[in-house]
């Protein structure tokens, strides 16, 4: 999961018509004959061209733009058994610091691996496309490899089609409004978080008002200082970025159901008074102490260790950031381990509005042109793509992590003890729970689910009655145009506002800070984007079939 638009793992992509050797799925050919024998109809089986190099050893390298990222290949079974199908073996290659630097001093250099992997917003996918450095995967699939037709999805293939008629990126986690419609397991990854066993000595109170949250957060430090000897966190958060903070921005904004349009136009969501309330309340948890300065510091790696150790009493997170964390403490101190309730409402009182990934996904894979096997490149991405590679990712090798039950894949006990237990391990051993997420398709592994062990599945389930699926609002700017810059300058004022606001030492001071924003945003083009956010929001509507 990310900055504040990197959404973890937590939906999935519409079902693809997996056409596979053992269907025989494939389009109807005319065989040519001589003579006046009436023609006759067959089906042209398409072989998977991974198939045929399993002999035929290659390493491609594998770019993933996350520092957190730590995957190793070729030591745990499911990556050695990737590479004994398709004859590929993966160097992955990680930003050690700044992401986009990373990316931009690859780009500027010319020195881009086989695959790049990097959220779907990011600005340089149009830069390297633009700079003619990526493959387009719709002509790889014709050249090499016409299994891409049937493994992609063609809602996604669209989604992602150029003006020129090419697709260069394809998604992972990717949903559409249909999934959602069809799959009533599809939740959300936003939770409102607390610490089981602090919660419940507190007398599990309702946090769903502004008076009711920051009373609780007050007893909660009141009566738990701290955590084996450390600081309770009071209030937990997602890390503050360059765009600002996914829990004190958009998921609260969603938990508190604030509107994305209104009458047929985009809402300035900021402004709503719902919002600023609240924001108002945190500011007097802070004005308390109760807002630690861990929170506005910390990166991922950091929070992941507390909240493997407990620091945090409540938290507005996506839970899939921390399943690892939340199953370490299930095996060591089952007490501690997080769970859901409802957070913060409007004074309305009306249900939350969580969503889940829109079409876009969360990451864009893309083959860049100085690959020098662009034939095993594409073959690589359409076995992943398939239900071999999805099964092979998601649930690892029958016989060695699961067996097959009246037609069912069943994890094996030892595997699933060890999955809840011992992340880390499980990942040196195995290697599979879509521990390789770039390609991941949560949709079609749905049906593959196995029963989440105690610890997850409550957070999982708690969000199903509030989901909404909110695609049409991803706004894609034009990389580089006016309003794309005025967008990025209003973001960034934004993050160096957030922390002042929730720091403010009166109301008076907050209301100032506000005022300034405001001002500043509409100095930087505010309305211009709007007009041009509102625009993509009906252009997405139409082609989604959202009315």
């Amino acid at each position: 999961m990310k900055d504040n638009k990197e959404m973890m793992i937590l939906g999935g992509v519409a079902l693809a018509v997996v056409c596979t050797l053992l269907t025989s799925c494939g389009q109807a050919d005319t065989e040519s004959t001589m003579g006046s024998e009436p023609q006759e109809m067959t089906e042209t089986v398409v072989e998977p061209a991974w198939r045929k190099y399993a002999d035929d050893p290659v390493t491609l390298e594998w770019y993933v733009n996350y520092t957190w990222f730590t995957g190793e290949w070729g030591k745990n079974l499911v990556s050695r058994t990737i590479t004994e199908e398709t004859g590929v073996s993966i160097e992955f290659i990680t930003p050690s610091g700044n992401e986009s630097e990373k990316l931009a001093s690859l780009i500027s250099s010319d020195s881009l691996p086989d695959f790049i992997t990097l959220g779907w917003w990011e600005s340089q996918i149009d830069d390297m496309i633009d700079k003619d450095m990526v493959y387009a995967l719709n002509e790889l699939a014709d050249e090499y490899d016409a299994y891409f037709w049937e493994v992609s999805n063609e809602e996604r293939v669209n989604w992602y089609t150029q003006p020129d008629g090419n697709i260069y990126g394809y998604p992972n986690s990717s949903v559409t409004p249909k999934d959602v419609e069809e799959h009533p397991e599809i939740g959300s990854n936003q939770t409102f978080l607390v610490r089981k066993d602090i919660y419940e000595a507190i007398g599990s109170p309702d946090m769903t008002t502004p008076e009711g949250f920051k009373k609780a957060v007050e007893k909660a430090y009141e009566m738990f200082p701290e955590v084996d000897g450390e600081p309770l966190i009071p209030v937990g958060a997602h890390a503050f970025t360059e765009q600002g903070n996914l829990s004190f921005d958009s998921f609260l904004m969603n938990f508190l159901a604030v509107p994305y349009e209104k009458n047929g136009e985009l809402y300035d969501r900021y402004t709503d008074p719902e919002y600023i309330i609240w924001l108002k309340m945190f500011r007097e948890l802070g004005q308390e102490g109760m807002l630690a300065d861990d929170i506005f510091i910390d990166q991922r790696v950091q929070m992941e260790e507390k909240i493997a150790n407990g620091r945090y009493f409540c938290m507005l997170y996506q839970y899939s950031d921390l399943v690892a964390q939340q199953k370490e403490i299930y095996a060591n101190h089952p007490e501690r381990i997080y769970m859901a309730v409802d957070g913060p409402r409007n004074s309305a009182g009306d249900d939350h509005t969580l969503t889940t990934t829109g079409i876009n996904g969360w990451t864009v894979t893309l083959i860049s042109k100085n690959c020098a096997h662009p034939e095993r490149a594409i073959a690589f991405l359409d076995y992943l793509l398939s239900e071999e590679g999805q099964l092979r990712t998601y649930l690892g090798v029958e016989g060695e992590t699961y067996d097959m039950v009246d037609g069912k894949p069943v994890v094996k006990e030892k595997v699933k003890e060890l999955l809840a237990s011992d992340r880390q391990e499980y990942d040196r051993l195995y290697g599979a729970d879509n521990m390789y997420w770039m390609l991941q398709d949560n949709v079609m592994q749905l049906q593959w689910r196995q029963e989440e062990p105690e610890p997850l599945a409550q957070l999982r389930e708690w969000t199903y009655p509030y989901l909404i699926y909110n695609g049409q609002y991803d706004a894609f700017l034009e990389p580089g145009s006016e309003e794309d810059y005025a967008n990025t300058r209003i973001e960034r004022l934004w993050s160096e506002t957030l922390p002042k606001l929730l720091l403010a030492e009166s109301e008076e001071n907050f209301d100032e800070l506000y005022a300034a924003f405001l001002n500043k945003r509409q100095e930087y083009g505010f309305q211009m984007v709007q007009k041009e956010k509102n625009e993509l929001m009906n252009q997405a509507k139409e082609q989604l079939g959202i009315h």
